[in-house]
This record gives structure tokens, sequence and C-alpha cells, in this order.
């Protein structure tokens, strides 16, 4: 199934029980343009979540983060979240609900060898349980979503064709999947569930940052949120992402100063405050020491 506009769940006679299950019964695409958007509880399947423009708020697990272009979520099947979008700039989602059955199938092709898959090729397996939190979209995985926008927007929506691109969507899944399994490991523990966990919770921190980089979280705040000490956080996520929380922050509000200057015509020292930087000074120093060259430089390559 396709939509071009998100629901609205206040609007009176909304009938949520009969939205709601179809999400069990097809695949869902949304494609929508809007400004604003909101939906308190919701217990989805598995599904991908990312923005073309502006932002969306997501709570997931008593935790909140935003999507914005560049980034995405993936949400396990029965998680229960919130999603709002503010009143204001439209924001064009892309949203993807994968059914249980189509998900499953995709997975056992994924995980398994061919010959297995020729002696059992009806059979199906468990989706993979999804680091839920959030990850860049590789130019690999922007071919692909762009491709998929481009031919709902030019061609219309046809079930079959647009199954084909969500097998491609499953199979990249899969491998980020692999990868934040990798990086997990990367955890200073001995036990494979202590390393999990842990992760898990530098994925909180990390996403906080991301999400909250005006706000200028620190470590303590860090550490209260995903309870974990403030050595313990700054060992483990230098372990696993070899930077420091203080470090990453930076790299996030720099990496937005760049889209800044790349897609609008804001004057250095506004970008400099709208990316929470104290002073223009200070974000001119940070900007040549990450991309050897300043801010107006920047621009004028771009």
């Amino acid at each position: 199934m396709y939509f071009t506009s998100l629901p609205d769940h206040t609007r009176p006679g909304f009938d949520e029980a009969l939205h709601f299950s179809r999400f069990k019964k097809h695949n869902i695409i949304f494609n929508a343009l809007s400004s604003h958007s909101h939906c308190d509880e919701h217990v989805g399947c598995l599904s991908f979540k990312t923005v073309l423009s502006g932002e969306e708020w997501y709570g997931v697990n008593n935790h909140r983060l935003a999507i914005r272009p560049g980034r995405f979520l993936i949400l396990n099947d029965d998680q229960t979240y919130s999603c709002n979008i503010e009143k204001g700039e439209k924001v064009k989602t892309l949203s993807v609900f994968f059914k249980k059955e189509f998900a499953s199938s995709v997975f056992y092709d994924s995980l398994h060898s061919e010959e297995m898959m020729l002696d059992n090729p009806l059979t199906s397996g468990q989706s993979p349980e999804f680091f839920q939190t959030l990850n860049d979209i590789t130019p690999e995985l922007q071919r692909q979503l762009s491709a998929l926008v481009a031919t709902l927007d030019g061609e219309g929506y046809s079930g079959a064709v647009a199954d084909e691109y969500l097998v491609f969507l499953l199979h990249y899944l899969v491998r980020t999947w692999k990868s934040e399994a990798g990086r997990a490991r990367k955890v200073n523990a001995l036990k494979t569930s202590t390393q999990t966990e842990i992760y898990k919770r530098l994925c909180i921190a990390k996403d906080v940052l991301q999400s909250s980089y005006m706000d200028s979280p620190g470590l303590d705040a860090l550490s209260s949120i995903t309870c974990l000490s403030v050595p313990q956080l700054v060992r483990q996520f230098k372990a696993v992402f070899r930077t420091t929380p203080h470090q990453y922050l930076i790299r996030i509000r720099l990496q937005r100063a760049a889209e800044l200057l790349r897609h609008t015509g804001k004057p250095v020292h506004e970008i400099a405050w709208l990316c929470g930087f104290e002073n223009t000074s200070a974000f001119c120093r940070a900007f040549k020491s990450e991309y050897a060259v300043q801010p107006l430089g920047y621009r004028k390559q771009c």
C-alpha cells in the first residue's frame, strides 16, 4: 500500500484500529509532505524511517531522537513509539513498514546459503533484532532510496515494483545489522550479552548528541541517561566510535554547518549560532580544522 499523506490521528472519526490493522497485512510506504503530524503511541511492525527534508522526532524507550536528512532509523517488530512533526516547516518523510512474512523471507534469503535455500525454498526465519539507533545514509542507500522515490513520484505505485525495491532495502538493513553487531563487539567486556547491553546504551548517548546538539548535553547528563558512569561512558564510547562524546558532538555540529553552507545563503555568524557554537571565531577555527578551509571558502567550492 502507498500513502502520500500522513494520517491525522486527531481527526474526528479517525479509525485507529482500521488504520493500524493494515500494517500486518501489507508492505506500506509513506512518501509524504507534511507540516504537522502527531501520534502519541503506536505499536508497529519492522519499519524504516527517514526524512528527505526537515526533521521528525521519535520517542523510543523513553528517549527522544530526531531524524534529519542523511540519517535513518530502524524500529523492530512490536516496538512502541511516538512520532511528531512540529507545526511550521514542511517535512518530506519516507517511511516503510514491512509485512512480517515478507521481511522474514528476505532475511532468510540474506542469512542462508544458496544450497540451504534450494533444499528449503519456502522456509522463513525470524527477523534480526536491530539496534534502534540513528544510522548514516550511505551513498549506496541514497541511490536506492532516490530510485524508489523517483519511481513513486514519476510512475505511481505498483505493488510488484515497490516490493522489488523493498527486497534490496531489507538486504541493506541486514548488512547494517551485521555492521552494528561487529561494532558492539568492540565494547570492552567479556560476555556478548554485556557487550550488547553497553552498546545499546552508547547508542542512546550517540543519538542524544545527534538529536540535541544545540543543547550541549554534558557528560553528567549523558551518564544519567545511559546509566553508565562518566569514566565508563567516555572509555567505552572511545573504544566503539573511536572518538570521545565531546569530539563527536563537535563533528555533528560541523556536519550540520557544512550542510547549511552548501544548501543555504545564511551568513556565517548565523550558521555558527544555529549549530551551537559560542562565537563565530570558535566556529571558524573548528571548521577549518575539520575541513581544511574556512566556511566561506567551503561555500565557494560547493
